[in-house]
């Protein structure tokens, strides 16, 4: 009997020597959790055995529990590193249609050939398709999909309007001239500009620059009464003319009268919606890369003032838009993924998707620092970032693991004793067998 206690607590101590030099081989491995060796007494007893003076039968392994407490966070430089902070576990699948879901706190991810966000071992980050407002359109492990980040975004849309509001000055040293004099070459024959950058059909960018002359009256330099303005478009040296639009003569082009009230408003008189020429060849010849010829742009003039202060444009958006080349990808608190191209544009591509379970201590261990569900943990609920204990993800930043060294070494020292003291016993045993034995 004596000898199988001691040798239990020979491999109770191996136990729980191998599960501390386990803990301290993955002191540096990201998202791992630490183990503890949790032991029971094996105890028989039987109603033809006296309780009172009944010895123990050594000692069992009960579990080797894993600990999910809080690992520290490192930050890193790379977006796609994922922390959790909180109780939740990434979702990850093997394959993009399998639906077999494995978890993990491990945040290290990159992109693979296809764009797809993976981890070392080629798992897909699982993700639920979201809404514009950047809510999920189901929260649900079989709604789930692997994360993949376009490297473009959208097709070219040539331009169809443009929307502007601006002040012209209407101090006095806000010199009036004569719009025959107009060239866009010379700023002496205009007092402002600026300019918008519209798009083709092909996705080509050109810049409409809007020149704006203050007519003089009947005597140079004097403003005209009412005030009135006269505007312009030009595509670099190339005029482009405004449907119904006004000229002095010579070269310069069909431009808009613009005409105030005494209080600096728009005249009703003065069109709120201006309409250029045809883009192309016939029309302004600005289009000459196979585009659609026939493009057209709406000007809106929304809140077009004179008023005795600086010049200022306050809106000038237009509509269109080239194809656009990934620049940057942000992960939120919240999980949304959002990806911003070189055309201007930021795309919500999806939810990080989050599960916890009832009992993280029951998960099956599959290597890899990742985890499956069993009948122990439960099965998986899925949530979403930032909401209840699943946690917030944090971008750019990795969970070290869990396990403190110092404790580590310590527990290492307390099974080595252990260890030694049930080997004394074993042979202090195997003495006093022998000693029997040579009873003559």
């Amino acid at each position: 009997m004596s000898f199988n206690n001691a040798l239990s607590g020979v491999n109770a101590a191996q136990k729980d020597l191998n599960v501390t030099a386990n803990n301290i081989a993955n002191v540096n491995t990201t998202g791992f959790k630490e183990s503890r060796a949790e032991f029971a007494d094996v105890y028989a007893n039987s109603i033809f055995v006296n309780a009172k003076t009944q010895v123990g039968n050594g000692v069992a392994t009960g579990a080797v529990a894993q600990q999910f407490h809080q690992g520290a966070l490192q930050y890193t430089n790379n977006p796609f590193d994922m922390a959790i902070q909180g109780n939740g576990f990434f979702v990850l699948s093997d394959g993009l249609s399998n639906l077999d879901r494995t978890f993990t706190r491990a945040g290290a991810f990159k992109l693979n050939e296809s764009s797809y966000i993976v981890n070392n071992q080629g798992k897909y980050l699982q993700g639920y398709e979201i809404n514009q407002d950047g809510t999920p359109k189901a929260v649900s492990l079989n709604a789930t999909k692997p994360i993949q980040i376009p490297d473009k975004a959208g097709e070219p849309k040539m331009t169809e309007k443009v929307e502007a509001s601006f002040n012209l000055s209407s101090t006095n040293d806000t010199t009036a001239m004569d719009p025959a004099n107009f060239d866009p070459t010379n700023n002496k024959t205009f007092n402002h500009s600026t300019s918008v950058v519209v798009y083709d059909s092909l996705g080509s960018p050109h810049t409409m620059t809007m020149y704006f002359v203050r007519q003089q009256g009947a005597t140079a330099g004097v403003p005209l009464d009412p005030p009135t303005w006269q505007m312009y478009l030009y595509e670099g040296s190339n005029a482009i003319d405004v449907t119904g639009g006004t000229s002095p003569g010579g070269t310069v082009p069909l431009g808009v009268t613009l005409e105030f009230t005494s209080g600096g408003k728009l005249n009703t008189t003065t069109p709120a919606t201006i309409t250029t020429e045809a883009l192309g060849t016939p029309g302004a010849g600005i289009i000459t890369n196979g585009a659609d010829q026939t493009q057209t742009i709406t000007m809106e003039l929304e809140d077009v003032t004179q008023y005795a202060s600086a010049f200022e444009v306050n809106k000038l958006t237009q509509d269109g838009a080239t194809v656009g080349r990934l620049t940057k990808v942000e992960i939120t608190d919240d999980g949304i993924v959002s990806a911003t191209y070189s055309n201007a544009t930021t795309v919500k591509v999806a939810m990080v998707a989050m599960a916890k379970f009832a009992n993280s201590q029951g998960l099956t261990q599959v290597g890899d620092t990742s985890w499956q569900s069993s009948l122990l943990s439960g099965d998986a609920l899925p949530g979403s970032p930032n909401s209840g204990s699943f946690g917030s993800i944090k971008s750019s930043a990795l969970e070290q693991s869990n396990v403190d060294l110092t404790t580590q070494l310590v527990n290492l020292i307390t099974a080595q004793r252990n260890f030694q003291a049930n080997s004394r016993a074993l042979e202090v045993n195997s003495t006093l067998m022998q000693s029997i034995l040579q009873i003559r």
